[in-house]
């Protein structure tokens, strides 16, 4: 996925990922977060994945935007637990143009497969305008 046009109020990106037992364990060598609930699975085999982990979906959709984050605040609603598909989507709700790039405020959710929420974030940043392809 790519930007292929200016940024647009409104615009929407969506991934979907499922994260299993070595995501948790290279997240958790990573960040030094080994909790037991992301080292020990629980009753069904499964670990919980942390928090940061679950936030890279909108940072994975960021980046391919080439959308480079100023400020990020989380919501982590519910547990995310690997072998569970969830999808995360990114839509932008203020799109400003500076000199050299676009000043852009979006929100993301994500949502298990059950369509219940498990994290919210709002983003503000900026996409730089040289990260856009020029019509051809």
């Amino acid at each position: 996925m790519e930007i292929s046009h200016p940024p647009e109020e409104g615009d929407e990106y969506t991934v979907e990922r499922t994260f299993d037992h070595e995501d948790v364990r290279e997240f958790g060598d990573i960040s030094g977060d080994r909790q037991p609930i992301h080292t020990e699975p629980d009753e069904a085999g499964r670990l919980t994945v942390q928090g940061l982990l679950t936030a890279t979906l909108p940072t994975k959709i960021g980046g391919d935007l080439n959308y480079i984050a100023r400020g990020m605040e989380f919501e982590f609603v519910e547990p995310v637990y690997t072998g569970e598909r969830i999808r995360c989507t990114v839509r932008l709700e203020s799109v400003t143009e500076r000199d050299g790039y676009y000043d852009v405020g979006s929100a993301a959710v994500c949502e298990n497969e059950d369509g219940e929420d498990v994290m919210r974030a709002e983003i503000d940043g900026l996409i730089p305008k040289d990260a856009i392809p020029a019509d051809e």
